[in-house]
């Protein structure tokens, strides 16, 4: 169905901007007519998409959406309707597009819409079917208000567990920048001037020395081949991990490396863990749940294992019988997720399956890090040594001074 761009005006004079699917214009200016508005521009919605952004999500970031649901929530809980609460939370949107998409949602649950129905039919797709689903289980077992401070717990969670691994990151990437970026200036500008004084003196000067002046001068001259070489590599790979296949591979791939993989396997699991156990806390079918888990994980060889895992599942099996079939989860996880659906606590057990990994993935990754930092600061030690003994050996050199 076509998408429309609208403005409108309520009965004080105050305008809105929103979009719409409808079948034509005039059906968007009776629709919002319908509502108490008045149409001031309707026009065909032409998505755009920038080359840069490589196909970049169109979802709301984080941050908002976590806004936007605790607010919700708790305009729920004080007891106000939902249209109230969404012309409320239009006025605290905190950037224009929220705004936007929320005046959407207003207009649409005026219109009849439930808020599910308004979520999921927004264009382009701000929300993810994980919020679409669970808030359509809210208000089909008459417990949004439940739901909503679920999501909310969600999404401080994996907020919160994204922060630590960010910050974890942190300090090893800026010492690599800060190194590289000191080597690329002594490279460019320092070693040069002490080529020129060399070569005016025309003295023999260390091999040390005439390698680094060698590999400075390809620097200089031939900087931007490495640059094309770069841009060409990571042209190259978002093409490959742009197909179905060549991901499938990269992801597989990235599961058989030594620390990587083990790492990335914890949390994968801790992920579907917490959406699964979230889902179906909040009453969520289990195969509904299972296909909206499958594709909420980041890695497409997981998220086919949970695809398999949903089929055994679908014919009798249960859960931890599927994810035993499959060999990507931990023995950890199935042990627990098995325990679980022997006590009937599976959704309790599922988030303590998701606490259990995100601490392991916070532990694992500082352990990583530890090893690493020094290595960065090893190698980039080595290379600044490198440059100064070879400078050192010629200035020696050039002065007859005795090492």
């Amino acid at each position: 169905m076509p998408v429309f761009v609208y403005r409108a005006a309520d009965r004080r004079g105050q305008t809105i901007d929103g979009v719409m699917e409808a079948a034509d214009a005039r059906a968007v200016v009776e629709r919002l007519q319908r509502d108490s508005y008045f149409p001031i521009r309707v026009s065909p919605h032409a998505e755009r998409r920038n080359w840069l952004s490589f196909g970049g999500s169109a979802r709301v970031g984080q941050r908002d959406l976590l806004a936007f649901t605790q607010q919700l929530a708790t305009l729920f809980e004080a007891g106000l309707p939902l249209d109230r609460a969404l012309s409320i939370l239009e006025e605290l949107a905190a950037s224009p597009r929220v705004k936007t998409i929320v005046a959407d949602l207003l207009v649409s649950v005026r219109g009849g819409s439930s808020l599910s129905e308004a979520l999921g039919k927004h264009h382009p797709r701000p929300f993810s079917r994980l919020y679409i689903n669970m808030i359509r289980a809210g208000e089909r077992g008459g417990v949004l208000e439940q739901t909503l401070r679920r999501l909310t717990e969600f999404l401080e969670a994996r907020a919160a567990f994204a922060d630590a691994v960010v910050t974890a990151v942190a300090y090893p990437a800026v010492v690599f920048t800060f190194g590289i970026g000191a080597i690329v200036f002594l490279m460019t500008f320092v070693i040069p001037r002490f080529a020129t004084i060399f070569a005016d003196l025309g003295q023999a000067i260390p091999l040390p020395t005439q390698i680094l002046l060698t590999v400075s001068a390809l620097f200089q001259g031939y900087w931007w081949v490495g640059v094309l070489a770069i841009l060409a590599a990571v042209l190259a790979w978002r093409v490959w991990t742009g197909s179905p296949q060549g991901r499938l591979r990269w992801d597989q791939t990235m599961l058989g490396l030594p620390l990587i993989g083990p790492l990335a396997m914890k949390i994968e699991t801790a992920r579907f863990a917490r959406t699964l156990g979230t889902m179906l806390k909040s009453g969520v079918p289990v195969m509904s749940a299972l296909a909206v888990v499958g594709d909420t994980m980041t890695n497409h060889a997981i998220g086919q294992a949970v695809e398999r895992l949903a089929d055994g599942v679908k014919r009798g099996g249960t859960l931890a019988a599927g994810m035993q079939a499959q060999a990507p989860f931990p023995s950890l996880a199935i042990h627990m997720v098995r325990v679980g659906e022997e006590t009937g606590r599976l959704e309790e057990m599922l988030l303590k399956v998701a606490e259990t990994f995100e601490a392991d993935v916070n532990t694992d990754l500082k352990r990583v890090l530890r090893l690493l930092e020094p290595v960065i600061i090893f190698s980039m030690g080595v290379l600044v040594a490198f440059i100064v003994v070879a400078m050192m050996l010629a200035i020696f050199s050039i002065n007859e001074i005795p090492l």
